[in-house]
């Protein structure tokens, strides 16, 4: 989702907490770009083994290539096919720490009496199946150790209806549902669950409306919206969660949207 606002706050920038993922393994899905980039690299500059996994090959390529310095394992695959999840989780070994569910992807902004099948259970199959299909396979190796820390990137469409299309909504709001029933089931074992909500933020998705109902409905809605954020402010907002500076925080949907969902 776009925005008319600034860019960043002035005088932001990221502050790394050295060794705060100190012998930890990470995954983070949809790791090539944006807020999944964003995580890799704050994770790894503070210590933390990365699994990161795109389905775009040559991102992670690019990735690698420019942070030779850090424990970056790159793993081309989709979240939406049981296989690619297999390779992803196995590339921890038997130890992982924690798990980033950013990758995703956008509808067309429709409404429910315009949306197709096909673009329906496309974005189902990889926003929720995918998310869950990465969380059940992590789960073995955080019960042994009795620990992990998941985070689910949801949106503020898992939070309004104003945000986006049927399709891009309804999955965000599953993924709210999984993520606190995953926190709650759990908890008993030491695992904790929560997602971030962003509104816009600078990545490279461009989505461009398949409706004019929610073109009508939306554009006046996203011209009052809050600014873009960086994919780094995100990124404090995950690793927040994921870490252990949050021991006591399990099931919580916490807004990054500079206000968007109080307005």
């Amino acid at each position: 989702m776009s925005s008319t606002g600034t860019d960043r706050p002035e005088g932001f920038r990221e502050r790394p907490i050295p060794g705060r993922f100190a012998s930890q393994t990470v995954i983070v899905t949809g790791a090539g770009s944006g807020i999944g980039l964003a995580v890799a690299l704050r994770v790894a500059r503070e210590g933390g083994r990365v699994i990161a996994a795109d389905r775009d090959a040559a991102r992670l390529d690019a990735l690698r290539a420019a942070h030779p310095d850090l424990d970056l394992v790159a793993v081309a695959g989709d979240i939406g096919e049981e296989a690619d999840v297999r390779r992803i989780v196995d590339a921890c070994g038997g130890r992982c720490d924690g798990l980033v569910n950013n990758a995703g992807i956008m509808d067309g902004f429709e409404p429910a009496g315009e949306v197709s099948d096909e673009r329906w259970e496309r974005v189902l199959r990889v926003n929720v199946t995918g998310t869950m299909r990465m969380t059940r396979a992590v789960l073995p190796r955080m019960l042994e150790a009795r620990r992990g820390s998941i985070v689910n990137v949801v949106s503020v469409a898992g939070l309004v209806g104003g945000a986006a299309g049927a399709a891009y909504t309804t999955s965000k709001h599953a993924v709210i549902g999984l993520t606190r029933s995953t926190a709650f089931l759990y908890e008993p074992e030491g695992i904790r669950c929560n997602a971030v909500a962003p509104a816009g933020v600078a990545t490279n998705i461009e989505v461009a409306f398949a409706s004019q109902r929610a073109e009508a409905r939306l554009t006046p809605r996203m011209q009052v919206a809050t600014r873009q954020a960086q994919p780094e402010e995100t990124a404090a907002a995950i690793t927040f969660l994921l870490s252990d500076d949050s021991p006591n925080v399990n099931g919580a949907i916490l807004p990054s949207d500079g206000g968007w969902t109080a307005f």
